[in-house]
């Protein structure tokens, strides 16, 4: 029961949040200069016209019936129209957000294939060739640029060896190699920052979880040293993991619009920065909505994952 109570508590703090985030959205692109009815018209742009364009997109209006129309249209579903191609919002996220979500998800796997074993030995063998890896892989990850990085993946691995393109998309259900080929240098992009705040992460959970007395009996049990790292030392130290894993799920979603756009990636993010570029508010508003509300998520997930390992919270649930 207190864990439910626990789940509960947190998806009532979290959908003001999202509510917050929506007016944060709805101001911030209004405060960009530049006027879309302008962008609409082009040359042909008259103060007559752009009068006319104005009412009937409803930028005439004060901007509190603006968010409110807006906001009633996102509660009912519709999240506006294209102003440049008059398509449906909705079926243009429908295109783009797959192909995110597969980069996001793709990044956060490989950093957790590259980082969590990597973390586990460099905690076992302090001072050993692990360990100064991590502390390297966690140096050039936090130092490097995500588009500088991807910039000399693809001069790497396209121009130079050929093993990977440099651009374009398929999707998975049509080719699932070449789809995994042409996401591998994005992901591995994101991987490598997230990589070297999870790799310092894990070492410091394992090294502290090692230090307690529970594991100093299991050795003196005579349990071999794997089965007391992997199935005692890890479960007790996953808590940060987790905890760092789900925080940093927003630095995937933040990198993902750079990476989009150095490899010609079209997800949400390269959707949004086009948009933004043309001061096409519907696109961009629900592009925004869309990434925090996958944000704001991935927190939710973190903290049942949390709550779920947590003994103390666990113990009460049961």
């Amino acid at each position: 029961m207190r864990l439910i109570r626990y789940i509960g508590g947190r998806l009532l703090l979290l959908l003001p949040v999202l509510f917050g985030t929506s007016i944060l959205i709805f101001l911030l692109l209004r405060l960009i200069p530049g006027d879309p009815a302008a962008v609409i018209l082009g040359l042909r742009a008259t103060p007559e016209r752009l009068a006319i364009v104005r009412e009937e997109l409803g930028l005439d209006l004060p901007i509190h019936l603006q968010y409110g129309q807006w906001l009633g249209k996102v509660l009912s579903g519709d999240l506006g129209k294209d102003f440049r191609s008059n398509e449906a919002v909705t079926d243009l996220l429908s295109v783009r957000l797959p192909v995110t979500i597969e980069l996001t998800l793709l990044s956060l796997a490989l950093a957790i294939a590259i980082a969590v074993p990597l973390g586990i030995r460099a905690a076992i063998k302090p001072g050993g060739i692990a360990d100064r890896g991590s502390m390297l892989l966690g140096l050039f990850g936090i130092s490097i640029p995500d588009f500088w990085l991807g910039i000399m993946l693809i001069l790497v691995f396209s121009l130079a060896l050929r093993m990977f393109p440099s651009s374009g998309y398929a999707r998975l259900h049509e080719d699932i190699l070449v789809n995994l080929r042409s996401f591998f240098l994005p992901a591995l992009t994101l991987a490598v920052g997230l990589s070297a705040v999870l790799v310092r992460v894990t070492r410091s959970a394992v090294l502290e979880v090692m230090e307690r007395d529970f594991v100093k009996f299991l050795r003196a049990k005579g349990l071999r040293e794997r089965l007391v790292i992997y199935q005692h030392v890890l479960r007790n130290a996953s808590i940060p993991i987790v905890t760092v894993i789900g925080l940093q799920f927003g630095y995937l979603l933040g990198g993902a619009v750079i990476v989009e756009e150095v490899f010609s990636l079209p997800g949400v993010g390269r959707l949004i920065v086009s948009a933004t570029l043309e001061r096409n508010y519907p696109v961009v508003q629900a592009g925004m909505l869309v990434v925090a509300f996958m944000f704001i998520l991935v927190n939710l997930v973190t903290d049942v994952l949390y709550a779920l390992l947590n003994p103390k919270i666990r113990g009460a649930g049961a």
